[in-house]
Formats: C-alpha cells, structure tokens, sequence
C-alpha cells in the first residue's frame, strides 16, 4: 500500500474520532468518496493500527444509530422555515 494512502487512513481515524464525524463530513473535509473513507476505516486503518480503527469504528457506529434522528430533525426544520 502506497505511505500517502497509510497517512491518510490514520489521519481520517484520527479526525472521526477527534470530532465525532459522520462519513459524509469527513468525505466533505478530506476530499475523498463516503467508500473511500468506509473502506480506509474498515479494512486499511484495521490492517496499519487495530486500536485506533476500533475506536473510529465505534464513532462511526453511535452516528449510524443516530442518523434516523438527525434525519427527522433536519426534515423538521426544513417545513417549520418553510412560508406557505
């Protein structure tokens, strides 16, 4: 595996986990597909630091928990600033 992609693994780790990121905001920060950051989490970051990966892997999975949520309340304010 190439060193810039290895960086870039343990980077998207550490920032998921530093800021409590969905896959979408750290796709949108680091320039790269929401797979890219699934596949550097999941497989890459497993294979260069098992710790750090588990950890990144438990943000990712309360987000995914939680996304039905943040999904109504997102529809929710889109129809209470809506003028009819």
């Amino acid at each position: 595996m190439k060193d810039y992609i290895e960086e870039r693994a343990v980077e998207i780790g550490n920032y998921i986990i530093d800021a409590k990121a969905t896959v979408r905001q750290t796709a949108k920060r680091f320039g790269i597909s929401k797979s890219t950051v699934h596949k550097d989490v999941t497989e890459r970051l497993q294979r260069i630091n098992p710790s750090l990966a588990q950890e990144a892997r438990k943000v990712l999975d309360v987000n995914k928990q939680e996304r039905h949520i943040r999904g109504g309340l997102a529809t929710r304010e889109k129809y209470l600033q809506k003028e009819y």
